[in-house]
């Protein structure tokens, strides 16, 4: 088993693997709780444009996918302080805009473009030592915000009139947030892709969220189980000769379906225990 630890490859990978756990452990809580999975997945489709764009300009494609995530957070929020009805379906059409744009670009792009299919399924094996500094400074940035702006997100997550009757500034706030979830898109990206970043990003914050009663508490479980996952998948990816990606996506949803059927024996036993 250790000697994966003689590869830098595999070195780089695990300490993504971790960076990113920590990331979408924090900042999945606050998806799944709002119930905004669905913005979230729009955010992360639009930075396949960056990536695009970067690919045609020569620059580095994750911080065009950091560009364009952060661009789709700032309409997302403009869009909802203006007509909330309509905000799923232009979410929609960004969504399939951005993926559209990066089809383009990298058309347009001269020359040899590496393999697209890392960015839309991941592969987290390939990831360079210069990424893995840039998602630190991502984890920072995001660790950093979350801290100072706890109690705020905690209000405008479980109840937004309320926090407007307190005098939050409700509207900037969720923009925040959505700022927030962008950069732990771009974080995802290299490791599960654009099409499973959602999953990842709300699948250990669901399963977390049965077993206790806390935003800090579903944090700090969610970031163990993302962890977990990260890891045993890229072990299995390895050894198994999987794609890394979809490997820890499997691991992650049989994960949640176990955790289905035990939250439901315990509540059965709970329930019978109180009848008795």
């Amino acid at each position: 088993m250790f000697e994966i630890f003689q590869y830098d490859f595999m070195i780089n990978a695990i300490i993504a693997s971790i960076l990113a756990s920590i990331a979408f452990g924090v900042v999945g809580t606050y998806v799944v709780v709002k119930k905004i999975v669905f913005i979230s997945g729009g955010i992360a489709h639009t930075a396949y444009g960056g990536i695009g764009l970067a690919f045609l300009l020569g620059v580095n494609p994750f911080w065009g996918a950091v560009a364009f995530s952060i661009a789709a957070a700032f309409f997302i929020s403009f869009v909802r302080r203006q007509n909330k009805q309509h905000e799923d379906t232009l979410i929609g059409i960004m969504w399939a805009f951005g993926m559209a744009l990066g089809v383009i670009f990298i058309g347009l792009t001269p020359g040899y473009v590496p393999n697209l299919m890392s960015f839309l399924f991941g592969n987290i094996l390939t990831i360079p030592r210069v990424d893995v500094f840039g998602m630190l400074l991502l984890d920072i940035v995001t660790m950093l915000l979350v801290i100072f702006f706890f109690k705020e997100f905690q209000a405008i997550t479980f109840d937004e009139d309320y926090s407007r009757a307190l005098g939050l500034p409700v509207d900037n706030l969720y923009l925040l947030l959505l700022v927030i979830i962008a950069l732990t898109t771009v974080i995802l990206l290299k490791l599960v892709g654009i099409i499973l970043v959602v999953a990842l990003l709300s699948i250990p914050a669901a399963i977390s969220i049965r077993y206790v009663n806390s935003i800090k508490a579903m944090m700090i479980t969610s970031t163990i189980l993302g962890i977990f996952f990260t890891l045993t998948g890229l072990l299995l990816s390895y050894y198994l000769n999987l794609a890394a990606g979809a490997t820890i996506i499997i691991v992650a949803v049989f994960c949640y379906f176990a955790s289905t059927i035990l939250s439901n024996i315990l509540l059965k036993g709970k329930n019978k225990f109180i009848s008795n």
